[in-house]
């Protein structure tokens, strides 16, 4: 097909509309292309449950074996699940899904051994290259010895290892309402919890990639709606809300109330630590909580803050040795995981942590939920350069401000700050805020936002 390949290959993956902007003829393509940058004898590949993914999947073993690598196929799978082939089975990976975008999207995460990140800085940059060469030229020759297909299933091995790293086993009963949004935590959250003191209370596990109930992006609060009426309801200690490939998952407290993904990140950083004899080093994203920070190092633990982005994370994790990172938009990555995210551990250690002690989930998160915040605000901006200009012009000489360019602008002061980043693929400035009470929270919003806005 004639594709513009600067349209589908993203900063971190390849992600764009079937079969117009991509078909399987191209993902034949693009497995051929990662088994020629990573010289890899032999690959995983899975999939989710998108109505494309098995063909789309199904093109890219093909192309991988015409170059010579065997592929090890794991099927129907969450993403999180390939990073574990990835790493267990130390080979290179390809997990096909468009995560929580609607149902017309797919596209490729890739991985190298031990589920190390591809993204436009490690390999994808070329592997577009090699498609578009190719696409103009010819298709390359196959190898001189075709590689094979083979079919494993790794779900209960994946399952095994997480609750290696998590000990449940000594937890009151708890009843837990689970949203998998018609995505892939419908497949791994029954293999997970299986045996465990749960009384697990299902929503929406028919796995349909046509997303028949709501769109699986649990960032949205449209998309939680029904797991917080469901949890009142039911009387329930807490629900979790997974997005389509199920590496990130969304809590919400007895009362149906959101739990932030930074007092999430907090508490899970308190418990690794714990593991770690109270040291180690804890990522965090930008537009994290201030919370994070100052229970990390309260806990013995050392903060390391970077820009928002998991190949960021991932980097600074294999760099710094860190033991746990988390990013506010619920994706948390571990050590023991291969330095790569897994929603389902993060999960496990807030039941975990639940369970431990009689108290209720709200009263648990507040402890490591100080501050008040604006949430992700997108503003569409058509000179993104020209208002990040303005904000700098407002703010700078200010007294008791900072103002610092690690992602986009953080302006900063004592008791509240807020940063403002372009998006990568839309003509959008997303600003996050937080301060130390709500009212301060306004007000330093609204004055962002009246210069974005203009």
């Amino acid at each position: 097909m004639a594709a513009d390949l600067s349209q589908i290959v993203k900063a971190y993956d390849v992600r764009g509309v079937v079969p117009d902007q991509w078909d399987d003829s191209l993902a034949e393509l693009f497995g051929a292309a990662f088994v020629e940058l990573t010289g890899a004898s032999a690959i995983a590949v899975g999939h989710d449950m998108r109505p494309s993914s098995p063909g789309l999947s199904g093109a890219f073993a093909r192309g991988a074996a015409a170059r010579g690598a065997d592929v090890t196929q794991i099927g129907l799978c969450s993403t999180d699940q390939l990073y574990y082939a990835s790493g267990a089975l130390d080979l290179p990976g390809a997990m096909f899904t468009a995560s929580h975008n609607p149902a017309r999207y797919n596209g490729i995460k890739l991985c190298r051994s031990g589920a190390a990140p591809v993204g436009q800085d490690t390999g994808l940059a070329e592997i577009r290259a090699l498609v578009e060469g190719w696409l103009a030229t010819g298709v390359p020759e196959p190898a001189a010895h075709s590689g094979t297909l083979t079919r494993r299933d790794t779900l209960a091995d994946y399952a095994a290892h997480l609750r290696s790293l998590v000990d449940l086993t000594g937890i009151r009963p708890l009843k837990v309402v689970v949203d998998a949004g018609n995505g892939m935590g419908g497949h791994t959250v029954p293999s997970v919890l299986a045996g465990l003191p749960l009384d697990v209370v299902p929503m929406y596990f028919e796995l349909d990639g046509t997303f028949p109930n709501h769109e699986a992006n649990p960032l949205d609060p449209a998309n939680l709606v029904d797991l917080q009426k469901r949890v009142r309801e039911e009387g329930a200690d807490l629900g979790l809300a997974f997005d389509g490939d199920a590496d990130r998952c969304f809590v919400v407290d007895e009362r149906g109330e959101p739990v932030s993904p930074s007092a999430v990140t907090a508490l899970v950083a308190t418990r690794e630590l714990a593991r770690n004899g109270g040291k180690g080093t804890v990522i965090h994203n930008l537009i994290t909580s201030r919370s994070v920070p100052e229970i990390v190092r309260e806990h013995g633990g050392t903060p390391v803050r970077t820009r928002v982005g998991h190949s960021f994370i991932k980097a600074e994790m294999a760099t710094s040795g860190a033991i746990f990172g988390g990013e506010h938009s619920a994706h948390y990555y571990f050590r023991d995981f291969w330095n790569a995210d897994t929603g389902m551990l993060a999960a496990l250690h807030v039941l975990a942590a639940l369970g431990e002690q009689p108290g209720p989930l709200s009263e648990l998160a507040a402890a490591y939920d100080r501050y008040a915040g604006s949430g992700e605000i997108n503003s569409t901006v058509a000179d993104q350069s020209g208002r990040l200009a303005a904000i700098r012009a407002a703010y700078a000489g200010r007294a008791g401000v900072t103002l610092d360019d690690l992602d986009g602008l953080t302006v900063a002061a004592d008791d509240w700050w807020f940063n403002v980043r372009p998006s990568n693929t839309e003509p959008l400035l997303r600003l996050n805020a937080e301060a130390r009470d709500e009212s301060t929270m306004t007000r330093v919003r609204d004055e962002a936002l009246a210069i974005i806005r203009g």
